[in-house]
């Protein structure tokens, strides 16, 4: 039996096991990009902009070719001369007039003009990664430096350089809308109160454990590519590079994605580096290998959030929401990548909350700007819109005089009214939103803050706590196809294979889909093999992301298993001489109903593969594929509370408690679902705290390493408390919300609520992200003063 899983407690749906896949990663024993040994490999360096905005003049790579150990140079004339295509995005939104949104040429090396600094313009391939390293520093370009605009705001302005002049010169990508207008302006007209907060979500990056990393070979014999690269979605990214870049069909490249240390949404789309490993490969004709370190990471890897909103509540006399509003600018960088304008336009549903607000209205503006493009990242758009709901509802009962606990409840959306059809896109299935809140509260000794304030100003700190209630929507979006694949392959020994299609990047799939196994088909966690990632042996798979693949693939496995129990009922009955409406399946055994004869599933697997123990006509072996679709959406929700300490001498902030309610619906293994709020409350508050993009006016990124991008540490958090207020869903079998992008979700807005409500009595009612000490200390004095 493989260490890897022996000894480990096991159990099915519901139980709190271990984490298989441990055993394997925390022993030095994962297998990541930059580990596959892979004969003949040759590696690759990129030369980067070190410009904003620059004309390319002309590049002389002549120095670079005579170094020693290069195999080649190749730059953006020569990806053109062999024909390589551009990187598409596949979310279409339409300027203010209608038109469709100006798509700028995403090249794999960039011609005519670097965007941003980081962007590639040529590519050195040597035997060593130092050797690639070297001859890329000899490599020659002419540059003429053009103006530059790094902040989303200031590219819509006036007069504001174009990053792509000719193209869209105004530098607005596209206007895009959502919700009733006319009936929110009618709200606002005869509201008596109106409260508004301008707010900013930093830029900021995903920071993977694993720096992104390809290697890619040619197979002259075959005529044929396969890359290496810890990706979110093997086969749609295969697909992607295959039609739209190397002009090959699907079949001519071969997509295999080994472990990796987080992805987040940053690695769910193709990229230049991907293209470029491939097309260096067949130039050469060896391996060519890429590895990231974290400053490339920084200045390469695809960003995240960067946007700029106003957003308004209508209230009545009483304190009930009427009406939402909101105009936000969001930065997209210079290039439109897979799903660039996903993350600011297709969650918007989120500024529901969970309250009553009979109409909202959204509207955003995507700017160019000289910077990387952005992609998805841990909640894409979910924590943006949770945060403007949030933030707004805390300013609401400021300027009211009303409690901001007794405002929520007072438009919470009751138990009774689900279905609740929401004033935005969204109609809620399930929950009890008063019972999360409540939960919540208690668990963190919400009437028992005074003392722990007045304690805190004993010692000199302000003391504050905010709290927000989040939703999400989850393997959605609501309605449309939401497809995936599983197919269950049993050997000749009796073992089983599944072959998944989504793609575990650390929630733990190799343990979850085990234990859906064994709740299914009743077999043991040693006789199951985990197989993904690889588009040659998994026929079909959509990826992980959104939350959705103990969803989609949850169900995919279920109508997989019942396929090989509605074939293995037949088998079995024909080895028990039984009819095969007396055989009954359960927990893994074929009996004869009302007796005590019965298989094993795994007796039955083997004898599918034997001569002459199948019926007449059975084809051998005991296999089933499954894709499916499930077709509505869930949605996640909960209730998080936080305390934070500020020494007002240092801007210091400290988090004391933090407790969080969730309800996730059917819970696969509490012991998965704790480590995945944990791991996005980390991330919502570490933008909360520190981390965030910033270019100086020449636009330099100013932090491109862990010394300036202050990525959150261990001493930043207490112990989390996560309690369950779990409502199954009834839109799967399984009764399973989703949980991976929780925690961030209702991370962002209640740690700044906190940090505001501590800084009130000096009447700061809003802090911008990310709250550093420097932040925090010029807000306690520019109020002192």
């Amino acid at each position: 039996m493989p260490d890897d899983i022996r000894p480990v407690d096991t159990g099915g749906i519901g139980a709190p096991v271990r984490r298989v896949e441990d055993r394997r990663l925390l022993r030095g024993l994962g297998r990541y990009t930059d580990d596959l040994a892979i004969p003949g490999v040759t590696h690759m360096a990129i030369v980067r902009s070190p410009h904003a905005h620059a004309a390319i003049r002309a590049i002389d790579t002549a120095a670079a070719r005579a170094a020693p150990g290069v195999l080649a140079v190749l730059t953006g004339a020569d990806a053109q001369a062999d024909g390589l295509g551009t990187l598409q995005t596949v979310v279409q939104r339409h300027r203010p007039d209608g038109s469709p949104m100006p798509r700028p040429p995403y090249r794999v090396l960039a011609t005519g003009a670097a965007k941003f600094v980081g962007d590639p313009v040529a590519v050195v391939v040597a035997e060593t990664r130092n050797a690639a390293k070297d001859a890329a520093e000899l490599v020659a370009i002419d540059w003429q430096p053009l103006p530059a605009v790094t902040d989303a705001v200031a590219a819509l302005a006036p007069g504001a350089p174009a990053v792509w002049p000719g193209l869209c010169d105004d530098n607005l990508c596209f206007l895009f809308g959502l919700g009733d207008a006319a009936a929110v302006d009618a709200a606002f007209a005869r509201a008596a109160h109106v409260v508004s907060l301008d707010f900013r979500v930093t830029r900021v990056s995903a920071n993977p454990l694993e720096p992104r990393a390809a290697v890619g070979a040619w197979d002259a014999a075959e005529a044929r590519y396969t890359l290496w690269s810890g990706v979110q979605a093997p086969h749609k990214i295969r697909s992607e590079l295959a039609e739209t870049v190397l002009g090959v069909p699907h079949h001519a490249l071969r997509l295999v994605s080994p472990d990796m240390g987080g992805a987040f949404g940053m690695r769910g789309s193709p990229t230049q580096e991907h293209a470029l490993v491939l097309w260096a490969s067949r130039r050469v004709g060896r391996p060519v290998k890429w590895v990231a370190d974290r400053t490339e990471s920084f200045l390469s890897d695809f960003h995240a959030r960067d946007n700029v909103s106003t957003v308004e509540l209508a209230l009545d006399r009483e304190g009930m929401f009427l009406a939402l509003r909101i105009r936000t600018v969001a930065g997209l960088g210079a290039y439109l990548a897979f799903n660039t304008p996903h993350s600011p336009t297709n969650n918007l549903g989120g500024l529901a909350g969970v309250y009553r607000t009979p109409a909202i209205r959204a509207e955003v503006r995507g700017a160019f700007t000289n910077a990387q493009p952005t992609a998805p990242y841990r909640g894409a758009g979910r924590p943006e819109a949770t945060y403007a709901i949030e933030r707004v509802i805390d300013v609401a009962a400021d300027r009211l005089g009303i409690d901001p606990v007794e405002l929520r409840r007072r438009n919470l959306i009751q138990p009774g009214q689900i279905p609740f059809r929401t004033g935005l896109v969204f109609t809620y299935d399930s929950g009890d939103f008063p019972a999360g809140m409540r939960l919540a509260m208690q668990a963190a000794d919400w009437d028992g803050f005074a003392a722990r304030r007045a304690g805190s100003e004993a010692r000199g700190l302000l003391r504050g706590r905010g709290i927000a209630n989040a939703i999400e929507i989850a393997a959605g979006p609501q309605r449309a196809p939401n497809e995936e694949g599983v197919e269950i392959r049993f050997d000749p020994g009796g073992d089983a294979t599944l072959l998944l299609g989504t793609h575990n990047h650390g929630q733990g799939h190799e343990t979850a889909f085990r234990q859906m196994a064994m709740s299914l088909l009743g077999l043991p966690f040693e006789r199951v093999r985990i197989l993904a990632g690889d588009t040659d042996a998994v026929t079909h798979g959509r990826g992980t992301f959104g939350s959705r693949s103990v969803i989609a693939g949850g169900f995919a496995l279920r109508q997989a298993a019942e396929a090989i129990i509605a074939r293995g009922k037949r088998i079995a009955a024909h080895l028990l001489e039984a009819a095969e409406g007396d055989i009954e399946f359960d927990a893994g055994s074929f009996r004869v109903a009302g007796t005590d004869r019965a298989l094993r599933i795994e007796d039955v697997a083997r004898a599918s593969y034997r001569l002459g123990a199948l019926p007449k006509g059975e084809p051998m072996g005991l296999a089933a594929l499954a894709v499916t679709t499930t077709d509505e959406a869930t949605f996640p929700n909960g209730c998080h509370v936080c305390e934070v300490e500020i020494d007002p001498e240092t801007g210091v902030v400290q988090i004391d408690r933090y407790v969080v309610c969730d309800d996730v619906g059917a819970v696969v293994n509490p012991l998965l679902l704790k480590g995945q709020i944990h791991g996005g409350i980390a991330q919502g508050a570490g933008q909360a705290l520190g981390e965030a993009i910033a270019y100086d006016e020449a636009g330099q990124i100013v932090t491109a390493s862990f010394m300036d991008y202050r990525m959150p540490r261990a001493s930043d958090f207490p112990p989390f408390e996560v309690i369950g207020n779990h409502v199954p869903t009834p839109n799967n079998p399984f009764g399973i919300k989703g949980a991976g992008e929780a925690g961030t979700v209702g991370a962002l807005p209640v740690v700044i609520s906190a940090i505001v409500d501590a800084l009130r009595p000096f009447g700061v009612t809003h802090l911008d992200m990310p709250a550093t000490p420097e932040r925090v200390w010029r807000a306690i004095r520019a109020a002192r003063s």
